[in-house]
């Protein structure tokens, strides 16, 4: 493949809605989902790709019922419970972007853990976006540049990058059927290559991964110029 994506950004949609259409729970999606988050890192690294950012639970899905909320709550405590050894063995650092205030206790003290043991991974960072959205990231990047009493001349759009979560994406893959970037990496996506997947997230195949990635390299990045 002549040409990688350094930063892939992933809408991992469609959990409940494959559910559905299997006639079982939206609970057994989402743990369906996350069976295809652990194939997926793997993908990923072993192809080479250097930053992944997992779209895991938006701002707007505190919305959803609060059984569900505590339920993906809890999935993502297990999950990460369980695979950081394999984080740690693999080269893996793991950072977390959202507004974690808004996270369950228990679960912050956990992703502040993994963080803090994984943080001199080099092989690939792996960005979950929990409880986030680009909107409220921008408005977060803005606060931080005002502590800093960063006088309006001077604020640049590098200066509001530097202020964000994560760096740009190169590429934008979103399954589920939806073609719109649900308010995931707003700022981050402004130049990204966009692929929108006819499948749900539990279908998506590492062959679905390689047609992305070999369009991806097909494709010619003209930044406006």
């Amino acid at each position: 493949m002549k040409k990688l994506p350094q930063h892939i950004g992933i809408i991992m949609d469609g959990n409940r809605r494959w559910a559905e259409e299997q006639g079982l729970s939206a609970f057994k999606g989402h743990e369906k989902g996350l069976e295809k988050v652990e194939e997926v890192i793997k993908w990923c690294r072993d192809k080479g790709i250097k930053t992944l950012t997992l779209f895991a639970f938006s701002t707007e899905n505190w919305k959803r019922p609060k059984k569900e909320v505590s339920f993906l709550m809890n999935l993502v405590k297990k999950a990460l419970s369980r695979d950081i050894k394999k984080y740690l063995k693999e080269g893996i650092k793991v950072r977390i972007i959202g507004q974690r205030e808004k996270l369950p206790k228990g679960l912050r003290v956990l992703l502040a853990g993994i963080e803090k043991s994984t943080v001199k991974n080099e092989v690939m960072t792996l960005n979950i976006a929990l409880s986030y959205g680009g909107r409220a990231e921008i408005t977060e990047a803005i606060k931080n540049i005002v502590k800093k009493k960063i006088p309006p001349e001077k604020i640049t759009e590098s200066v509001i990058s530097q202020n964000l979560w994560t760096s740009d994406v190169d590429l934008l893959i979103r399954t589920g059927k939806e073609q719109r970037l649900s308010n995931f990496l707003i700022w981050q996506a402004a130049y990204s290559e966009l692929y929108f997947c006819s499948k749900y997230w539990p279908d998506f195949t590492e062959k679905d991964l390689d047609v992305v990635l070999m369009e991806y390299a097909n494709r010619h990045r003209r930044f406006g110029q």
